[in-house]
């Protein structure tokens, strides 16, 4: 029965009640409050079912990555994929920012061994960054594992993928995760209407996408990668982004060490395990585990940043030279997070999620 139906049957059952039967005043507001209560607890039950529905649907991202120069992306699509099995995500797209041969196909491998080969993937068409993995892990991984991309020049538009996305998402549903260069984003919001949306690229974020993660800048100053190498488009998307931009710097993942633990896991036929197996021997700065600037992204796109970060309200700046900066502001759009969690309680959190292997039993939330 819905709200006016209990009220209506509230006030029937206070008409019918014979006051002359009633000796006492008291007697009369405790079945008043009796019916009250046997009115609203059903309404209070059902609101608050439907606050925890709508609290444990998946959040949909969308993932955009350079994975190549580096390989925190790889635990970082990992611990989406991790998210997905436990019914936190839903994968709409995992797109490539890097335009390197051998990046799609990378992507479509660990899609692969996750078990969704439907996943769509995206890559820059114009001008923009290629850049191989410095590990050479790429090139091992994509001839060992099964994937149906040959080249990165094979994968789908990114930016008609962002809009046929977001074109068919319900309204403010979307999040998106950029771990790599922010060329995509900016040439999502410079698109104009098309045969997918009669929206422009900036109406279809306003429209459609509830927040942006990004994983670039160093705060509250300095130089980060992700920005610096398309240090154009990532003022661009900065600058002109509608919503909000969540931010976790270089100065986060950088303390927080992973991959120890999941290249002694006994898994086997692993692409993640392979690739940490093959580049932390090559690097002395990784003899404790690799900087997890990525996987803090995607972190902060499912479980929020409450328990893990505080944060720092105000604008980035990004200047010329690739470098940022901050300006405080109480009703500024960007937020960039402060550790908060201990180091070592947020690497297992972090590393427990990479170690996922598909078919088992994923991470309890």
């Amino acid at each position: 029965m819905n709200l006016y139906g209990r009220c209506m049957e509230f006030v029937r059952a206070l008409h019918a009640t014979p006051l002359r039967l009633i000796k006492h005043e008291n007697q009369y507001i405790m079945k008043i409050c009796h019916l009250l209560f046997l009115i609203l607890i059903p309404i209070f039950c059902s609101c608050s079912n439907q606050v925890q529905k709508k609290g444990n649907q998946p959040v949909k991202i969308i993932f955009d990555t350079d994975l190549g120069p580096d390989y925190d992306d790889v635990g970082a699509l990992a611990f989406l994929h991790a998210m997905a099995d436990s019914g936190k995500a839903e994968i709409l797209a995992t797109i490539s920012s890097n335009k390197n041969e051998l990046v799609a196909p990378s992507i479509e491998v660990i899609n692969w061994y996750f078990n969704r080969p439907e996943l769509p993937i995206g890559a820059p068409k114009g001008e923009g960054a290629d850049m191989e993995a410095w590990q050479h892990w790429a090139d091992s991984i994509v001839v060992k594992y099964p994937h149906a991309i040959k080249s990165t020049s094979d994968a789908q538009d990114a930016v008609s993928l962002y809009r046929k996305i977001l074109h068919n998402q319900p309204d403010k549903s979307v999040t998106i995760v950029t771990v790599g260069f922010l060329t995509n984003i900016s040439g999502l919001l410079k698109s104009e209407p098309d045969e997918i949306s009669p929206l422009s690229g900036n109406e279809l974020v306003n429209k459609k996408v509830l927040k942006l993660v990004s994983m670039a800048g160093r705060f509250p100053e300095g130089r980060e990668f992700n920005v610096f190498i398309d240090s154009v488009s990532s003022k661009y998307a900065f600058e002109n982004w509608p919503g909000e931009i969540t931010f976790s710097g270089f100065e986060i993942g950088k303390e927080i060490l992973t991959g120890l633990r999941l290249m002694s896991s006994p898994v086997q036929n692993s692409p993640v395990r392979d690739v940490f197996r093959i580049s932390i021997p090559m690097s002395e700065e990784d003899k404790n585990g690799r900087m997890s600037w990525d996987e803090t992204a995607v972190l902060i796109a499912v479980y929020g940043t409450e328990g893990f970060f505080d944060t720092k309200r105000g604008t980035v700046i990004i200047h010329p030279d690739g470098s940022n900066s901050w300006k405080d502001d109480r009703e500024g759009k960007h937020q960039y997070v402060v550790q908060k969690m201990p180091i070592p309680e947020i690497t297992r959190f972090i590393e427990d999620r990479m170690m996922h292997v598909p078919g088992s039993r994923p991470p309890a939330p």
